[in-house]
């Protein structure tokens, strides 16, 4: 098993910035791609960031290329969303997932590991 466990989230002003970790444990071993999905009040989850293991591919959707920045420490096994930029439309929770193919997860399906998710509220 693996568990991931989300921090960083809060209300930030638009144009703001926040920063989010994921601290994953366990069985790390069988993770091959960890990344960021969210959902908003009334829509679909959907994927966000993503990043394999071994930080060699990563995954932006282009709603937020150029604004966010996933990055990965391997020491403390923790992936770090920076969120620069942020408009009202960023609001939603962020779920932090692990799965073993990075395919699987940029087609947002079902996921191996996820987090319990943290919000993030960007006022206008």
């Amino acid at each position: 098993q693996v568990q991931l466990v989300e921090s960083g989230g809060g209300l930030v002003q638009a144009g703001g910035s926040l920063r989010l970790s994921c601290a994953a444990s366990g069985r790390t071993y069988s993770i091959y791609a960890i990344g960021w999905f969210r959902q908003a009040p009334g829509k679909e989850r959907e994927i966000v960031v993503a990043i394999t293991w071994s930080g060699g591919n990563t995954y932006y959707a282009d709603s937020v290329k150029g604004r966010f920045t996933i990055s990965k420490d391997n020491v403390m096994n923790t992936v770090y969303l920076q969120m620069n930029s942020l408009t009202p439309e960023d609001t939603a929770v962020y779920y932090c997932a692990a799965d073993r193919s990075l395919a699987t997860m940029i087609k947002g399906a079902a996921m191996d590991y996820w987090g319990k998710g943290t919000l993030v509220t960007v006022s206008s």
